[in-house]
């Protein structure tokens, strides 16, 4: 189990309007703000909303009992994404080989984040979410279809390829999506997808697939949850 006396290693992605915490050994647990303090203590804030995501699923972490455990041994400048509101950059460790322990690992978190997506949106259902600017005031319904349709983009940058279920119910549509979400993976933990596509552009990173995909899926669960 994680010590929370024990310094969490995070990143900064410094924009010129908002900024990225992240904590670099648990994909998801990332958050922003317009500038770099307030960007590290919403990180804090939320960390206890993190070890109830992976509650469910058996994996062992422990909220830090204090700001200064939160160490930044990483940052580098963001770029318009990051403005926009989404880490966008690599981090230096991200090109490291994913171990078969550690495959194992990713896939436990990202089926974590995806149940604490579905628990909350259940719960949302047939309650109007409250408009603002989280989310530019999507309805339910919005999210959850913005949410797969990005899914499908974040596969084909990894390098896989989300084949359509014409007429699925949301059900097997969103089994579908997952299933193709591990299948992909493991291929490119396996070198079995080339690190640059047809065109020559670098496909995503295993790490930084899994880090980019948690931090989107638990946005929004925490968006609904704050609505």
């Amino acid at each position: 189990m994680l010590n929370a006396s024990q310094p969490i290693p995070i990143a900064l992605e410094i924009g010129k309007v908002r900024t990225f915490a992240l904590a670099i050994d648990h994909p998801g647990w990332c958050r922003s703000a317009r500038d770099e303090a307030s960007a590290i203590q919403m990180l804090y804030d939320y960390a206890p909303r993190y070890a109830r995501v992976l509650e469910g699923a058996g994996i062992a972490f422990a909220a830090p009992s204090a700001l200064s455990d939160l160490v930044v041994v990483e940052q580098q400048p963001g770029n318009a994404t990051t403005d926009y509101g989404a880490p966008d950059l690599s981090l230096r460790g991200d090109t490291e080989p994913v171990d078969e322990a550690e495959f194992t690992r990713f896939e436990r978190i990202l089926q974590a984040c995806w149940a604490a997506f579905d628990a909350t949106a259940a719960a949302a259902q047939g309650r109007e979410l409250r408009k603002g600017p989280r989310g530019g005031g999507r309805a339910l319904g919005q999210i959850i279809d913005h949410l797969y349709q990005s899914d499908a983009g974040y596969i084909s940058a990894l390098g896989g390829k989300l084949i359509p279920l014409e007429g699925a119910d949301p059900a097997a549509l969103r089994a579908h999506v997952r299933a193709t979400v591990l299948e992909t993976l493991g291929a490119a933990v396996r070198g079995e997808i080339p690190a640059r596509g047809p065109r020559g552009g670098l496909r995503w990173t295993p790490r930084y697939f899994v880090r980019r995909f948690c931090w989107h899926t638990l946005d929004h669960a925490w968006e609904i949850e704050d609505r």
